[in-house]
């Protein structure tokens, strides 16, 4: 049977409108719709915060949910949903304070308090609490990487809500969960990358893990990252966004691919939704439900089997894949920790600069005791072949020198003067090597010479030059910019002169930064550079790659690392007013 053209055109289109139509279709279970019978219904109020230093001249409008379970005399765990608008609504997509209602009274979740708030809108054109107005802070706030929405969450918003509702929350970064669709997907996770002693759960929906202001890059700095205490849900669909900034689906199907390569509590469902909110709806209560079920017993196994070799995961380094909690605290209280170093037997041995003592951790023990008091201020301190320490000293012109003491006596000589050091290495061929930081230099200086006056520099041209160490072999020199972005790699040779140097590696930079902030430097047995950073400490492999970054103990500065204790196989780090160590699968040379 044959059929006029125009029919067959015809019925072509409602055959493909039909397709469409299909596609997307994700109604709301009874969960969201209606509380059931007997569950008790929290309350809803409004409030608006409009007094941010973070994001300055922007007002917002938001919502906080207290469930009718709650009491002060037992702390809460707490949701931030941002958009908050859209999840408020108990007519909309989401309904939350629905979906909270009937699962809290299950026992499905905890009591939870839910705050939920709208990005900011700078000047007096702001739209309606409700609906998807133009908010021109929106992107900015969620789209952008670093810590600076995470400092509006933790120092402004929620100190401010829960004075105003005279709440007590939990603060256990289990106990705190943070959502968003879109943009605001993508906010959340930031938010708890940068802070994940503060929100230990992410629900994304529709995430925009694309390039609209970089965020395109976070795939990747999960797999390079020691893995974070986060769980995260994952929601998008395949008739999400494809347009300039990125494809919405092949970027989330990135992210639980990296997710899963770093072993996090994860889980990701992938459907056939739009960019909009239906399918997050309609599973919002069993993602609620699996993002706060208990804790697991075990994290998943990083996924790591098609490593090349030579292709240095820090699964190598790091056992069951790591986690910040491994970092063991060896002393406390001082007043500036640095210049790790440690004798062959594994020793370990650092400096409180501003006061003049040397601290040790013997190879069998766990905590620091005092070595050497009144001495020279040190900032960086290595064992040299002979088996004398060598250290960088601070402080007056008189002070800054190059020393050699005897760990037998503590007696201290002058190795050179008129220098200006900041970080050594000593070589098995008798050479020290020193940065100087202030005119972008490597210095070289033999360990016989006594006294020696203004000794020449080797190398030039660096930008801060800071961090410094050897290669196993000796016939390589690394040495980071604390004030660039690089690491450098010299050849050593027999003389002791440096050549070929190149800025063979690149530092991973925080957002809103400039420098990397390269410090101290150490090597393993395989070869790798291990720099302190201001993201943690930054593992390059013997070609200059990053094969990772382990993360800081304390939210405060990392100056220098060294490995040490039984087999050298302990990674200690001078980390502010503390030092750490952690065991690791590798060993130092």
């Amino acid at each position: 049977m044959s059929f006029p053209r125009g029919f067959i055109a015809l019925l072509c289109v409602l055959t493909c409108f039909g397709a469409v139509r299909a596609a997307d279709n994700y109604p709301l279970g009874l969960e969201s719709q209606e509380r059931a019978t007997g569950v008790p219904r929290g309350r809803v109020e409004a409030f608006q915060f409009n007094d941010s230093k973070v994001f300055p001249e922007t007002s917002r409008d938001g919502w906080v949910y207290i469930p009718s379970q709650y009491s002060t005399a037992m702390p809460a765990a707490l949701m931030v949903f941002q958009d908050g608008h859209a999840y408020v609504d108990e007519k909309g997509q989401q309904r939350v304070p629905i979906v909270f209602d009937n699962l809290i009274a299950k026992g499905d979740m905890p009591v939870t308090v839910a705050v939920f708030i709208n990005p900011g809108n700078r000047g007096t054109n702001a739209p309606a609490a409700a609906g998807w107005g133009n908010r021109s802070n929106r992107s900015f706030e969620y789209d952008s990487l670093g810590d600076a929405y995470a400092r509006f969450l933790v120092d402004e918003l929620l100190p401010f809500v829960v004075r105003k509702y005279d709440l007590n929350l939990s603060a256990d970064p289990r106990n705190r969960a943070i959502a968003g669709m879109s943009s605001g997907g993508i906010g959340a996770w930031t938010a708890a990358w940068e802070r994940p002693d503060q929100f230990g759960k992410v629900l994304s929906q529709i995430g925009s893990f694309v390039n609209i202001r970089g965020g395109d890059v976070i795939p990747g700095q999960i797999r390079k990252t020691e893995r974070k205490p986060i769980r995260v849900f994952l929601q998008d669909g395949s008739n999400d966004l494809n347009n300039l900034h990125g494809n919405w689906p092949l970027a989330n199907q990135q992210m639980a691919s990296a997710l899963a390569f770093a072993g996090y509590d994860h889980r990701f469902v992938f459907g056939d939704g739009a960019h909009n909110g239906r399918h997050g709806g309609a599973i919002l209560p069993e993602s609620l439900r699996w993002l706060w079920r208990p804790e697991l017993a075990e994290l998943p196994a990083p996924q790591t089997k098609d490593n090349y070799r030579g292709d240095e995961a820090l699964s190598k380094i790091l056992p069951d894949g790591g986690s910040p909690g491994d970092w063991q605290l060896v002393g406390e209280g001082y007043g500036f920790a640095d210049a790790a170093g440690s004798d062959p037997t594994g020793n370990f041995y650092f400096a409180d600069l501003p006061n003049g003592s040397v601290y040790r951790v013997g190879v069998g023990e766990s905590k620091a005791t005092v070595w050497l008091e009144n001495g020279p201020k040190i900032s960086g301190l290595k064992f040299g072949p002979d088996g004398f320490i060598y250290a960088a000293t601070q402080g007056d012109a008189k002070e800054k020198r190059i020393v050699r003491i005897d760990p037998a006596t503590q007696k201290v000589e002058t190795v050179a003067t008129d220098v200006q050091p900041n970080d050594l290495a000593v070589s098995k061929s008798d050479w020290i090597y020193f940065t100087d930081t202030g005119v972008g230099q490597v210095v070289a200086v033999p360990t016989s010479a006594r006294g020696l006056s203004r000794p020449h520099p080797v190398a030039g041209g660096i930008k801060s030059p800071n961090g410094i160490a050897l290669s196993p072999d000796q016939r390589q020199l690394w040495v980071s910019e604390y004030g660039g972005t690089n690491v450098w790699n010299f050849l050593v040779a027999d003389d002791g002169s440096l050549t070929g140097g190149e800025r063979l590696a690149t530092l991973r930079v925080p957002p809103g930064k400039t420098d990397s902030g390269g410090d101290g430097s150490t090597t393993d047995r395989e070869g790798r550079a291990y720099v302190t950073s201001h993201v943690g400490i930054q593992v390059l492999d013997a070609t200059g790659r990053l094969g990772g970054v382990i993360g800081k103990p304390q939210d405060k500065g990392i100056v220098s690392c060294a490995f040490g204790g039984p087999e050298h196989a302990w990674l200690y780090v001078c980390n502010a007013d503390k030092v750490y160590r952690r065991k690791t699968l590798t060993a130092g040379r």
